[in-house]
């Protein structure tokens, strides 16, 4: 039989058989002690054969412990009908016995198991499978082999206070002067011995709610495009430092991590995450496309700044999953050889996001899952996906020494999960689907220690602080896991006595963070549990996409007697002003000769719907409209420079 067969496990168990040398097939009739052992190699693969046979397979199986009836279970059943090293381990956390030593000496020969007699392997047919089970052998062991239990994600109702980091260190043992061991011409000292030693640290973890955040954001952001005061770089289409900084204290309650973070011994920085995610949104999602090195908005952007947030959070998302152009992973900056030539060894990042979409949509919506589980349900689940064709185009630092196509190099953990972290936390809750549980992405527990290079670095990627995360009523929409969505209430946490002098007091209860959070938008903490409304907070809300509304529902919920008249009075006066006035968009304007041409241009029937009067002998035109207006004004016999 040869080893480069695609389906191996859809041979007979006498073809399986036949494959093996005279020597493995002694080591399986060694667990097989009741039937004969010599002959030629037709005779002993007739051997395994009869030791295999009737009932005794039943009996064969009932002798395995838990584990490796597990493990044939998970063959037996799997879609490839292959035993998957991997997909069991993130299943149970643990791989079953292969083989077992003669003796407890460390240099004693290995012997199989008993599970070698169901579990028969090919060496070259798939890097992360340990074997299959024969055709034959399947249908009778269907007869009495239950199926796995069905994969659940396990879940949280509420979120831990803390992460529970485990740090890893050395000690030695007692005895300082070691063993001393007699060799010809003297004496030798044995090194002493170290023993591992566990240390659970918690670290105490952020929470971030991110449904109204987005909501407010997604229109903050389309607002300054319409202003045409975001710098993109017209090669990458990336934001830069001044885009960041223009963004960042536009965001509710800020980024992620403050802009100064940075780990105290080496100085790694974090950076923006959701100041860096909004404008690649914008263009992948058709609402902005770039104009110069500025981005403008396109016609379905200005359409969607009249719509209700929700739907463009949705109609992003759907978008993102979707687009060729920027790829999640190249944030792992750590990780070289991404582009240039590299860039044709990465594989599509739509199917990588397919992959992981259909994954969410099997979360439960409304609990905490963590990060940790959510990836081993990936890999239990078969939903695999590959970011590279060629892991040793890719390195950290140095192309040969830092390469990730060595063997434990190229882990699930370093390139899949590091992909799945940025997905989710740099776009997923930017958008609003997810909240997000974190921490500082050095306080978590090390999991690439074993690579070149990385001796100084604090985190692998700036997203490593990401713990858990929980799909909310906007993400369960956008999902398609609800059939509708409604923005979810904020539960009292307290009562409320709002003062005729506009204060906002706590009267009874405690006030939660999100409460507490959600009143310094819109008032000024005075300390100890007070608030005064305040009208340029409240301006500069309802600028940034917050309705007002949104503020008088939490009031009224909050406060039984009603809203005092001067209240009242101050919130309706507060929403007419900050409405008073409308952006118009961004226009360009053209002087004319004199007030004689500009008024016979704009009265024109063919140029008098595309520009208006803005001064005696200027005019103003919408961008998009230019070449429109260039062309009609060449009917009328006169030219526009550019410039």
């Amino acid at each position: 039989m040869s080893h480069d067969l695609c389906a191996p496990h859809l041979f007979d168990l006498r073809a399986v058989l036949e494959a093996n040398t005279v020597d493995q097939l002694k080591q399986l009739l060694w667990l097989l002690p009741e039937v004969d052992a010599r002959g030629r190699k037709a005779d002993l693969v007739a051997a395994v054969e009869q030791g295999l046979a009737g009932k005794r397979l039943r009996e064969l199986w009932s002798q395995l412990d838990e584990a490796q009836q597990a493990a044939v279970a998970d063959a037996l059943y799997a879609e490839d009908g292959l035993f998957d090293a991997d997909r069991f381990r993130a299943r149970y956390g643990y791989l079953p016995t292969f083989t077992t030593k003669e003796s407890a000496d460390r240099y004693a020969r290995s012997k199989p198991t008993r599970l070698r007699l169901f579990l028969h392997g090919l060496s070259s047919h798939s890097e992360r499978s340990d074997g299959f089970i024969p055709v034959d052998l399947s249908v009778r062991l269907r007869e009495f082999v239950p199926k796995p239990h069905p994969l659940e994600i396990a879940s949280l109702g509420d979120l831990p206070e803390n992460y529970e980091r485990h740090d890893k260190s050395f000690r030695w043992q007692e005895g300082d002067e070691g063993v001393r061991v007699i060799i010809p011409g003297g004496q030798y000292r044995m090194p002493r011995q170290k023993s591992e030693v566990i240390t659970t640290v918690g670290v105490p973890l952020r929470r971030r709610d991110t449904e109204r955040d987005a909501a407010a954001e997604v229109m903050t952001v389309l607002r300054l495009i319409d202003r045409v005061k975001l710098t993109v770089s017209d090669k990458t289409c990336l934001p830069g430092s001044a885009a960041l900084r223009e963004l960042g204290p536009l965001l509710s309650q800020g980024d992620y991590y403050p802009p100064e973070a940075r780990h105290s011994r080496s100085g790694d920085e974090v950076g923006a995450i959701k100041a860096h995610a909004w404008p690649l949104l914008m263009q992948a999602g058709g609402l902005a496309e770039l104009s110069g090195r500025k981005l403008v908005l396109t016609k379905a952007g200005r359409q969607a700044l009249g719509q209700p947030p929700a739907k463009v959070l949705k109609g992003l998302w759907a978008r993102w999953v979707k687009t060729p152009k920027f790829d999640e992973f190249q944030r792992v900056s750590l990780i070289k050889g991404q582009t240039g030539k590299g860039k044709s060894k990465m594989t599509s990042v739509t199917g990588r996001r397919a992959v992981i979409q259909e994954a969410l949509a099997q979360c439960p919506s409304g609990v905490w899952v963590e990060l940790q589980v959510f990836s081993r349900y990936m890999q239990a689940s078969d939903r695999y996906f590959s970011v590279t064709r060629d892991p040793w185009s890719l390195y950290i630092y140095d192309m040969e020494y830092g390469s990730l196509g060595y063997d434990g190099f190229h882990g699930w953990n370093i390139l899949q999960q590091r992909f799945l972290t940025v997905m989710l936390m740099e776009y997923a809750a930017t958008l609003g689907l997810i909240d997000i549980g974190y921490i500082d992405p050095w306080e978590t527990t090390k999991d690439y220690t074993a690579l070149w290079g990385v001796d100084d670095a604090d985190f692998f990627s700036r997203y490593d602080g990401l713990i858990y995360f929980r799909i909310n009523p906007l993400g369960a929409w956008c999902l398609g896991m609800a059939d509708d969505y409604q923005p979810a209430q904020m539960k009292p946490g307290c009562r409320l006595r709002l003062l005729p002098s506009l204060q906002v007091s706590v009267v009874s209860g405690d006030v939660s963070a999100e409460e507490s959070l959600f009143l310094d938008i819109w008032a000024e903490n005075l300390g100890e549990q007070n608030w005064r409304l305040d009208a340029g907070r409240i301006l500069e809300a309802i600028e940034q996409g917050r309705p007002l509304s949104e503020l008088r529902e939490f009031l009224e919920t909050r406060d039984d007697q009603g809203l005092p008249d001067t209240v009242e009075g101050f919130l309706v006066r507060a929403e007419k002003q900050a409405t008073a006035l409308r952006m118009a968009g961004l226009f360009l304007h053209i002087d004319c000769a004199d007030a004689a041409l500009a008024e016979q241009i704009a009265s024109d029937k063919d140029t008098k719907s595309l520009c208006q009067r803005a001064g005696p002998s200027r005019l103003a035109i919408k961008p998009e409209n230019e070449d429109r207006f260039r062309h009609a004004l060449h009917r009328l016999g006169y030219g526009l420079p550019k410039g």
